[in-house]
């Protein structure tokens, strides 16, 4: 089993909520950002992942992972966005991005992407 830090950025309650719980479950350790500019903060705990909302307030997913890739170049991030978000979604594989999950998502299935792209990070590093 697999102990990962997983940083959560999205501003819905309940579905960093769910996601926290769920990986609790998994004996992971969630933290839980609402915002771009909370996750940057957040960084000097040292995630092994981030799952990424891409429309939220105060700073959106693009601009948190332009950021993120100043500081933090090879850091996993999954992206979580609604259907329908094409040119977001364009830009985010730009700014390279290891994976995407459309809303509303399967829980085993993010989980197991989570999964995959840590192991995919170890394998490469």
């Amino acid at each position: 089993m697999l102990d990962l830090k997983v940083l959560i950025v999205d501003d819905q309650s309940g579905i960093r909520r769910l996601l926290t719980e769920y990986f609790k479950h998994e004996g992971w350790q969630p933290v839980e950002a609402t915002n771009g500019r909370e996750a940057l903060e957040m960084l000097p705990e040292n995630p092994d992942v981030i799952l990424l909302d891409m429309k939220m307030p105060v700073m959106d997913g693009i601009d948190c992972l332009t950021e993120l890739r100043q500081s933090h170049p090879d850091l996993p991030v999954i992206v979580m966005t609604a259907y329908g978000e094409l040119e977001i979604m364009e830009q985010a594989e730009e700014l390279g991005i290891s994976a995407k999950v459309l809303k509303p998502f399967d829980v085993v299935a993010l989980r197991d992407t989570v999964q995959r792209v840590h192991v995919q990070r170890l394998q490469v590093g």
